[in-house]
């Protein structure tokens, strides 16, 4: 695709598709639609010039990649179609973030830049939450850079995306640790927060959260506001442009765990329910200043 000016100079070349943006009132609930009879691509204008890039990357791995997706589809076992669909839109995504940053040239940027963040998604034209994303893809045999975990959250604390290349533990049901800074980063709104986290067995790790904004792109259109946490080992930390001067260092960690059911931190004041297998102290005679006393047994 290198002879061709842009995405949308591919897809007219290739496709013969030319590309539009429209008012979000004429898409109709769409941000992106494949207009075969009319030949061409629809966007929203409402998309800010990051998210029109992705989705003309989206298009294009849709057409050209069709075939190789329905392959990996075909060893699939999936329980429902949706399930088929889901994972369908995650490798055509995964195709379309490969195609915006490629592996070779974004792997040595990442390296040059410090894993910022930030100025790589200034480099290659991407969002934060784009450039985060696919950080976490890095770890092709023999060109491995460092491993991340990624997860997405709202302001209520219900998980939207998770990704785990760094062996960290994220809880499969409930919500997760209060202390963990992904959840306080809505404090500041766009504002990168930094963090030392241990697990209750010791690991360590260093995670930066950040707000990110879907939807909006015109006065009184809707937007969600999520934060973004990522992260990786304590061991890998030190390759990263935000660990520098900064105090304390893994020492310095904040104690956090999986889920309050699975957390034996039995002096946590940020306790929202007690964990399995504790038996809680009555409290007819005494309260604790905690949410809840344990008995030693």
């Amino acid at each position: 695709m290198e002879e061709h000016e842009s995405l949308a100079g591919y897809l007219k070349a290739r496709h013969d598709l030319r590309t539009r943006r429209l008012p979000p009132e004429r898409m109709v609930g769409s941000i992106r639609r494949l207009d075969r009879h009319g030949k061409q691509v629809l966007l929203s204008d409402g998309l800010d010039a990051a998210s029109q890039k992705f989705q003309l990357a989206l298009q294009v791995a849709y057409l050209e990649m069709g075939e190789e997706i329905g392959e990996v589809l075909a060893g699939g076992r999936f329980a429902t179609e949706s399930g088929e669909r889901l994972t369908r839109r995650a490798l055509a995504s995964y195709a379309a973030a490969a195609l915006l940053m490629p592996y070779a040239a974004f792997a040595r940027a990442a390296e040059a830049r410090r894993y910022d963040v930030e100025a790589l998604a200034r480099q290659f034209g991407a969002s934060f939450e784009q450039t985060a994303h696919r950080l976490t893809t890095l770890q092709k045999p023999g060109h491995e850079r460092v491993p991340f975990f990624f997860i997405r959250v709202d302001p209520a604390g219900n998980v939207s995306k998770r990704l785990d290349g760094a062996g960290f533990r994220f809880a499969r049901h409930g919500g997760g640790c209060p202390l963990w800074s992904v959840h306080t980063a809505f404090r500041t709104p766009r504002e990168i927060v930094t963090q030392w986290l241990e697990l209750p067995d010791g690991q360590r790790f260093f995670s930066i959260a950040r707000t990110v904004t879907a939807g909006g792109g015109a006065f009184g259109a809707p937007r969600v506001e999520r934060a973004i946490a990522l992260g990786c080992a304590a061991e890998h930390a030190d390759r990263l442009i935000y660990t520098a001067n900064q105090p304390g260092g893994p020492d310095a960690a904040t104690p956090i765990g999986v889920t309050c059911r699975l957390c034996q931190r039995t002096e946590c004041a940020a306790r929202s329910e007690p964990p399995i297998g504790r038996q809680i102290l009555a409290d007819d005679i005494r309260r604790t200043s905690l949410p809840f006393g344990f008995s030693d047994a």
